[in-house]
């Protein structure tokens, strides 16, 4: 009994020791500033008592993730969750030490680029944890994400179909539908449009099905129609994917308005959510603004995008995720966009300059952006009449992009720029042409993309003087633009033909055409369109012996080129001008600044 008196103090004291170094180590984390130093000093201090193996484990962990989170000493964080993952595994019952130690450490590993270390490490973790739903889950997802940032989304796809599978086997309807609908989203990535399909039928039956909480339920609707949104846009029908929309824009307005749950699901499998509430919020602004910068519907895209980065610079003040930035890189590319066409070239480029100041803090985010990026600069330098550097950025972009879809926008958009050049790059032109022919063998299944091919080709005839080839084109872009609400081709084609049948001299039908151009370019607005459309009213009611018409049109054109002419001067006389030049390696930081226009502005009048 006395022996026995003895080790029970020494046992509580080793307990008491243990949890006052553990309570000085959270009171310096968690102080305001937190005292980093001195919380590891505490935790270091544990080793002194010679402490059994669960606290040491457990402490080598504590102390990899306080390094890990709040220091930039990697080294010695990596020394700690690899002892904390070493000790861990040789005690049985000791899952969240031992898991969370493989989770950290790979992600480590990733940060020091030694993947090679990282996968193994998530295999056996994946291997050991079968047992232990949570851990099992997240470790495959977290091996899915690292083959995916690789690229390698054969491998991401096989895993997600492994923990689909292991979801349904311990009754987690709800994290099945995670990893199936993270399969369809790396479905969709890589065009496999036959398997995506069923796959998605198959979301879309286990979502309705499922009884759980509100958020949840309603977060993964969100989800879903997220990937059915997307698809529809991806194959570039505006009209068609209107539906989806609504549901997905209602479906937001129903998370918004329901309190979170802090009951905890009685499975461990569905501990997970996809995306915070926030998050969500500003997903569904982003797609919203892809929708309306595809249909033309350019003052809703700005609407929709101020909100969204409304939200996003509130988010990031509290919120370091790097999809905030990624959010905030794509809107910014689609209001590039709709800047240059609404003849907000200025603002356009200060924007072009702000997504090169966000890549330049993530590589990751560069990698993922830089071929958009030179994509968007030939954009701004076709709307600027620099054809020379167009052609250059363009070119870029193609060296740095493997999506379909972009190579096709890219391509679309230089043979533009080489019909304008006239006859310097013939043989180039026609290969180029050939490439994204829309009557046999078009590269992608984009609606959208395939209306624009005709488009172009339409135009070349023009050029070449071939009109009645020109019409069967642009006759062809108008059915397919009007299918599916695509104001912009639509507005395009008009004006062109417009301009065929005044060459032609048949001044009623290029009327019947120059007319409503004009009506929608003012809708969207497109200046290039008005600019376009009120030249060719000018001369039409002159031709037609219309002189107060004529007149007042010949305002119009007059009112539009000065709009252009001062944006040019403006766009052209700042020191992000350069970026036109920059076609190799990272985004400059700093821009000389210009000392007036140097690009002609003869197109503009």
């Amino acid at each position: 009994m006395a022996a026995a008196a003895v080790v029970a103090p020494q046992a509580e004291a080793s307990e008491s020791w243990y949890l006052a170094l553990l309570g000085f180590a959270e009171h310096f984390r968690t102080s305001s500033p937190p005292k980093i130093r001195l919380c590891v000093h505490c935790l270091q201090a544990v080793f002194q008592f010679k402490p059994p193996q669960r606290i040491e484990a457990r402490t080598h962990l504590q102390l990899g993730s306080v390094l890990y989170h709040h220091t930039k000493n990697s080294e010695l964080a990596r020394q700690h969750l690899e002892k904390a993952w070493l000790i861990s595994q040789q005690i049985p019952q000791f899952e969240d030490v031992k898991f969370e130690a493989a989770s950290l450490l790979s992600e480590l590993y990733c940060l020091e680029n030694s993947v090679d270390a990282a996968k193994p490490l998530l295999r056996k973790a994946i291997q050991i944890s079968q047992q232990t739903p949570y851990w099992h889950c997240r470790l495959l997802f977290q091996l899915a994400q690292l083959h995916t940032l690789e690229k390698d989304l054969v491998s991401a796809c096989d895993l997600l179909g492994v923990g689909a599978e292991y979801a349904r086997v311990v009754g987690s309807e709800y994290t099945r539908a995670l990893f199936l609908l993270s399969k369809g989203m790396l479905l969709l990535m890589e065009r496999k449009l036959q398997e995506v399909h069923p796959l998605l039928t198959l979301c879309g039956q286990i979502v309705e099905n499922w009884q759980g909480n509100p958020i949840q339920k309603e977060s993964l609707r969100v989800f879903f129609l997220v990937l059915q949104v997307t698809h529809y846009l991806d194959a570039g029908q505006v009209k068609s994917v209107k539906p989806c929309l609504k549901q997905l824009q209602q479906c937001i307005q129903t998370i918004s308005t329901l309190h979170d749950d802090e009951i905890l699901p009685s499975n461990p499998a569905d501990l997970f959510h996809w995306l915070p509430k926030e998050h969500m919020c500003v997903l569904v602004y982003l797609v919203t603004v892809m929708h309306s910068m595809q249909a033309g519907y350019l003052e809703k895209a700005q609407k929709y995008t101020d909100k969204a980065l409304m939200q996003l610079e509130k988010l990031k003040m509290l919120d370091s995720s790097p999809i905030l930035s990624s959010f905030q890189v794509i809107l910014l590319e689609h209001i590039i966009m709709c800047r240059l066409v609404t003849g907000h070239k200025a603002t356009a480029l200060h924007e072009i300059s702000q997504v090169c100041q966000l890549c330049q803090q993530s590589p990751r985010l560069f990698s993922n952006h830089a071929a958009q990026l030179h994509t968007l600069l030939g954009l701004y330098c076709i709307s600027v009449n620099c054809m020379d550097n167009a052609e250059a950025q363009f070119t870029t972009a193609l060296r740095l992009t493997t999506h379909q879809e972009l190579w096709t926008f890219i391509v679309t958009n230089l043979a533009s720029v080489y019909i304008r050049e006239g006859n310097r790059h013939q043989e180039v032109l026609y290969s180029l042409l050939e490439r994204i022919n829309p009557d046999h063998n078009f590269p992608v299944s984009s609606h959208c993309l395939r209306a624009a091919a005709f488009y172009i080709r339409g135009l070349f005839s023009f050029f070449q003087g071939r009109y009645n080839e020109a019409k069967r084109f642009l006759r062809e872009t108008l059915k397919m633009s009007n299918a599916e609400d695509l104001n912009r081709l639509t507005a395009c084609s008009l004006v062109l033909l417009g301009h065929i049948f005044y060459v032609l001299g048949n001044h009623r039908e290029s009327n019947n055409m120059v007319v409503p151009a004009m009506q929608l370019a003012s809708k969207i607005p497109d200046m290039s369109v008005q600019l376009w459309s009120s030249a060719l009213l000018r001369d039409l009611n002159k031709a037609c012996g219309n002189t107060i018409d004529a007149h007042e049109a010949a305002q119009m054109h007059q009112n539009f080129s000065q709009q252009l002419l001062q944006d040019h001067i403006e766009a052209c006389s700042l020191p992000e001008h350069n970026l036109t030049t920059w076609t190799d390696g990272s985004p400059p930081v700093q821009f000389q600044a210009q000392n007036g226009p140097t690009t002609s502005l003869a197109s503009l009048l």
